[in-house]
């Protein structure tokens, strides 16, 4: 299981300290939850800020984007200047964006691609794409703000995408964000995920480490 922290829930003022500590903590990737007040209800910060953590942490460390924006295709190019590992897109963009394009656009950036799926959003939208993409994010919170309560029933979503991967013989990370702790992580696991993003659980801990081994 690899254990994501959102840096949504560092303390802001001390952001490049805040990433090292998770990777200390054993972090295996960072993720960076990009919001633009549109497509989301909230503002968070841009590639610019993306890029500071960058430069913040070692070189081998994995940043993951999550553009919770109305046009990622837009501002692909600076979140590729940023230094991002992987580029993760939402579904619900599907007819303003051209998905198929985003996607392959990140791809031969030589950047890894994602596509997540909000929880009113059934999963089916997602399966056209699965041989493209090398990660489904299912959304267990809406998104948007980060401490909110774990939503239980997408977990019928990572089931299906957990048995349309073995089934196609595709390879794709299932990650799941939203509301997740030692709690639901074995839920999480159980129904197929991979790879789990953590917030609150994480850097509000009284032992991040220890935390983050709970998941685990």
């Amino acid at each position: 299981m690899l254990i994501a922290p959102s840096m949504l829930a560092c303390d802001f003022r001390r952001i490049g300290e805040e990433a090292n500590r998770a990777l200390q903590a054993g972090a295996d990737w960072l993720h960076l939850d990009v919001m633009d007040g549109s497509f989301v209800d909230n503002i968070s910060f841009g590639p610019d800020i993306c890029a500071a953590i960058r430069h913040s942490v070692p070189d081998g460390a994995f940043l993951d984007a999550h553009l919770m924006i109305d046009a990622p295709d837009h501002y692909l190019p600076r979140f590729v200047k940023a230094g991002m590992n992987m580029i993760t897109i939402h579904v619900e963009r599907e007819g303003h964006v051209d998905l198929h394009a985003t996607l392959a656009a990140i791809r031969s950036a030589g950047i890894q691609c994602g596509l997540a799926v909000n929880p009113a959003t059934p999963v089916e939208k997602v399966l056209p794409y699965l041989a493209e993409v090398d990660m489904i994010l299912v959304m267990s919170v809406v998104p948007g703000f980060g401490g909110q309560s774990f939503m239980s029933e997408v977990l019928d979503k990572v089931r299906r995408l957990r048995d349309e991967r073995e089934a196609a013989g595709l390879s794709f990370i299932i990650q799941m964000d939203g509301g997740i702790g030692a709690t639901q992580a074995p839920l999480c696991r159980d129904a197929g995920a991979d790879c789990l993003v953590a917030g609150s659980s994480t850097f509000k801990a009284p032992d991040m480490a220890e935390a983050i081994r709970s998941m685990k």
